[in-house]
């Protein structure tokens, strides 16, 4: 049995992740629940399969880290796949990414969230538990800039799940190990490559939160993810990361560049056949900033559940209006091609040819200081009035720069005269 075959049935039967262990068989997901198929899988063949996915070059890595992380499109589904060295041998976590592009109105989001990244700066968190679908409402989000307005995006990820095409956004993806050695070096060097968006896949570690915060602070709509399971933990998990000492400074940054958070789970729907996330919103108003600033996380809660008025949803109250809404996307009605095989509505254009550079003038030879000088009759040449003029004159006598009374220096560039 090849990783093709298994693939190809993950998909047919709506599994979200697809887990290969040596000497087991194979086990699906299939709507939250665990379901194992199939015959036991023999330590060769996933050795096999994975020397086959990281390539020749990149098996050393494996072999040293015992981990490797990659994304590609198998069998027309894209896949994220994660190699790991277990006590049976080789395993392999795939997760089943859909074949449509990611949208608010195919995610079942609430159309709010499109308000969101209109703002042209500040931070933005997308939190849940993994598997939560947070890398797919980023990629909705971006992918509603990308057709809404021209802003130049950049994308951080490890690996990527979900490729863009330029629509009125340009847009540059990295992958974090193939493109950039670490999360880290790819925000330092994001902030010189001119950025009106960034999206870092996850954030880790201080180093990469403070980044995170420095960039959104900056002029830049940063969107980062987060785990927690509601929107009050993802901001104390931010301010938890970083030393005691710094704490209340790292909160007053937060508190200002803090735009919404957005907390997620996912949820079965039997009449649909599809789950739909169920979100909790915070927006940050000068109230949520003053808890954030005071360090008062347990207060946000509350804020949550008075600010309808300002675009806040509690999971109840968002739970409620899933179970109002009759317009649900359903995949696989108007199902797009796969991501390897869709080709870019417009042709690309060839650049224009460079115009050829033209050759200046050879400079006159410069005469010797032992030639005759010219008779006094000789008529000296016509320029200008003023400095320019007596500038230009002593050039063309003399054959180079010279400081004049009352001028600054000159150099001659080409067959023209410039001031420095």
């Amino acid at each position: 049995m090849d990783l093709d075959s298994l693939i190809e049935s993950a998909a047919a039967n709506g599994a979200s992740d697809l887990h290969l262990e040596a000497g087991m068989p194979a086990a699906l997901r299939i709507r939250g629940q665990l379901r194992v198929a199939g015959e036991p899988i023999a330590p060769a063949v996933l050795t096999e399969i994975a020397r086959r996915l990281t390539g020749e070059d990149q098996w050393p890595v494996f072999v040293e880290r015992r981990s490797f992380d990659l994304s590609r499109a198998i069998s027309g589904v894209r896949c994220r796949i994660n190699i790991f060295q277990t006590a049976r041998g080789i395993g392999l976590a795939i997760r089943l990414l859909g074949a449509f592009q990611a949208t608010v109105e195919k995610l079942n989001l609430h159309p709010d969230l499109k308000k969101l990244v209109k703002n042209t700066h500040g931070l933005i968190l997308v939190s849940g538990a993994t598997g939560s679908g947070k890398s797919s409402t980023l990629a909705a989000l971006l992918q509603e800039i990308n057709l809404t307005e021209a802003r130049h995006i950049i994308t951080v990820v490890s690996p990527i799940e979900y490729t863009f095409r330029s629509r009125r956004a340009f847009i540059r993806q990295r992958e974090v190990g193939r493109d950039t050695p670490t999360f880290e070096q790819a925000l330092l060097d994001a902030l010189r490559e001119d950025p009106d968006v960034l999206m870092v896949g996850e954030m880790r570690d201080p180093e990469t939160m403070r980044l995170t915060l420095s960039a959104s602070e900056t002029g830049h709509l940063v969107l980062a993810t987060v785990h927690s399971s509601t929107c009050a933990e993802a901001i104390q998990r931010v301010a938890s990361a970083f030393p005691a000492e710094i704490q209340s400074a790292v909160c007053a940054q937060l508190a200002d560049c803090l735009v919404a958070v957005i907390s997620q789970r996912l949820r079965f729907r039997e009449d649909l056949n599809i789950r739909v996330p169920e979100c909790e919103i915070l927006m940050a108003t000068n109230a949520v900033k003053n808890f954030i600033r005071t360090r008062e996380f347990f207060k946000i809660i509350s804020a949550i559940e008075t600010g309808a008025d300002h675009g806040m949803w509690t999971y109840q109250r968002y739970a409620k209006w899933l179970d109002g809404r009759t317009n649900f996307y359903i995949p696989g009605k108007n199902a797009e091609p796969p991501e390897d095989k869709v080709t870019d509505d417009l042709p690309a254009t060839p650049l224009p040819a460079l115009a050829p550079r033209p050759v200046a003038a050879p400079r006159p030879e410069r005469p010797s200081s032992h030639a005759p000088h010219a008779p006094a009759s000789t008529p000296r040449p016509a320029t200008g009035g003023g400095v320019a003029g007596r500038a230009a004159s002593a050039g063309s006598l003399s054959g180079g720069s010279e400081l004049l009374p009352g001028t600054k220096k000159f150099v001659r560039l080409s067959s023209h005269l410039a001031y420095r």
